[in-house]
């Protein structure tokens, strides 16, 4: 069985804290990359995250802790990345280590901006990591969830069996379900493309579509999200498994999705901006509906959710004209 040695988290937000907590829980070692000094400092003083899942305890004595992702990389073997997408390259600037030997799991549900990668493909084109050494952390799966140690399944994906089973091992509780699969790609696609559909739910529910609608709309993206995914990587998935179906709903249900809540302000006609401050945290699905629209321009796929909200997040066209035309497509 592979041993994946010594494991280090780089990010401190939510799902941060919710897979430090579970790995620690298992490993009680643990090496933690956060930017913030002044962060570092408030959490060993409180013994939890001071900014997010703040009832969430540590064990200080069992986290080594550094704002210098450099320490961090060269004395751990698993590197967890768990930043938002859109400040991956930022963290990743400040790198001078080698990564292609370190096992590097991704739990960022985003697109790297500009590159229009998944963070899989950017780790191996940009930093030569081996796809052998590379895996993903598919849902469904809220970190609010996870903490309150909550009934949740997760999915490691990586193409090497023996790491995705270690990996998957390691996360394994009474409250968390770990399955494996070989499809990194299509994991990561559709933790970004859920992203989207949350926030067209979330505009629709703003507009007071009531739950009918909402169900034809999940039904479409389901639809939606398969079109793209045997077009970018077609290999033989089950679209309805936990880790596509079952991540799409919760997120596009959940009154703890971020991007469902951003999408229901939009929907009530907050402007994009104003959404963002009030909501303090990072909406994936903003970032990642443009780089998908830029992707399928490549791919021509027809995704008429993605280019609704598109067009009201990027062309300022009105949610109520766009939903409108949306829903006369539906059958």
């Amino acid at each position: 069985m592979y041993d994946c040695g010594r494991i280090a988290v780089i990010g401190g937000g939510s799902w941060a804290t919710a897979i430090a907590k579970i790995v620690v829980g298992h490993t009680h070692h643990l090496g933690w990359y956060m930017r913030r000094d002044d962060r570092i400092e408030d959490f060993r003083r409180l013994g939890h995250n001071p900014a997010y899942l703040t009832s969430v305890r540590f064990n200080i004595d069992e986290i080594e802790f550094s704002s210098d992702i450099n320490k961090i990389v060269q004395a751990y073997d698993t590197l967890i990345f768990v930043t938002p997408s859109p400040y991956l390259k930022n963290h990743l600037k400040k790198l001078k280590t080698r990564i292609k030997d370190k096992f590097v799991i991704t739990a960022i549900k985003g697109i790297v901006p500009d590159e229009n990668l998944v963070c899989s493909e950017y780790f191996h084109q940009v930093y030569d990591v081996p796809y052998e050494n590379l895996a993903c952390l598919g849902g469904p799966s809220h970190a609010e969830e996870v903490a309150l140690e909550r009934l949740s399944y997760l999915t490691v994906g990586c193409s090497d069996r023996e790491k995705a089973l270690a990996f998957s091992e390691i996360l394994a509780s009474e409250f968390i379900k770990t399955k494996i699969s070989s499809d990194v790609i299509g994991i990561e696609y559709s933790s970004v493309l859920k992203n989207v559909y949350a926030i067209a739910a979330g505009v629709c529910s703003g507009l007071k579509y009531g739950d009918n609608f909402q169900s034809v709309l999940m039904s479409n993206a389901v639809q939606e999200m398969s079109r793209f995914l045997k077009t970018i990587h077609p290999i033989d998935r089950n679209i309805t498994d936990s880790v596509y179906l079952g991540d799409l709903l919760v997120t596009g249900y959940s009154n703890f999705s971020r991007n469902r809540t951003f999408g229901t302000m939009i929907g009530k006609g907050y402007s994009i901006k104003s959404a963002q401050i009030e909501m303090e945290m990072i909406a994936e699905g903003y970032f990642g509906t443009k780089c998908m629209k830029e992707i399928n321009r490549h791919c021509h796929v027809n995704m008429p959710i993605l280019d609704a909200v598109y067009n009201i997040l990027y062309e300022r066209i009105s949610p109520q004209i766009e939903i409108k035309l949306l829903t006369d497509s539906f059958r």
